[in-house]
Order: structure tokens, then sequence, then C-alpha cells
């Protein structure tokens, strides 16, 4: 019996490996395509990291990931985390007000 998971693509027929081949040129043209009829090469090059965000997002949820616990569990994540300048600021001036109120009593005595 042969693994094919072990077998090497030379061995494969030729036609095989050049069918593959005009394959992937064809979806890489298609791509190339699809990229600039759209419009987002600019946008792309200009910030890549943000368009990965942004195609990871759709996905997500044209994939049927909004109603499910992992996004509950992540907009419970993005509340608290944009609680914390508020929370932050509020103990800071808790702190400043204490820290007042034992220089001002060390003054008096």
């Amino acid at each position: 019996m042969i693994d094919e998971q072990n077998v090497p693509m030379e061995s494969a027929p030729p036609q095989i490996l050049e069918t593959a081949r005009e394959l992937a040129k064809d979806a890489n043209s298609a791509l190339n395509g699809m990229a600039d009829a759209v419009g987002l090469t600019p946008q792309v090059e200009k910030a890549p990291y943000a368009m990965l965000g942004a195609a990871l997002g759709v996905g997500y949820i044209v994939g049927g990931g909004l109603f499910t616990p992992t996004t509950a569990r992540l907009v419970r994540l993005g509340m608290r985390l944009a609680a914390i300048p508020q929370v932050r600021d509020r103990l800071l001036d808790i702190a400043e007000a204490a820290v007042d109120g034992v220089l001002a009593n060390g003054k008096k005595q």
C-alpha cells in the first residue's frame, strides 16, 4: 500500500504537474484582477495590517461567528479594556486626594 502523503511531487505524472501550475497561475491572476477591480491595492500597500484585520473581521462575521460565545467574550473583554482609562483616572484622583489630605494634616501639627 502506498502512502499518498509521502509520495514526492516528481513521481506525479507531468500532466498533473502542468495542470496544477496552470491552476495556480489562473487563481493568482483571478485574485489580482479582483483586487484591481475593487481598488484595494493602494489601501493594502498603505496599511496592510489594517486590511488584514478588516478581512479577518468580515470573514468572521460572514462565517457565522457573530452570535457565538466567542463573540460575547470578545465584547466583554472590549468593554473591560475600554473602562480601564476611566477607572485608572478615578483611582488616581482618589489617591491624590488621600495624599493631599495626609500632607495637609501633617502641616497642621
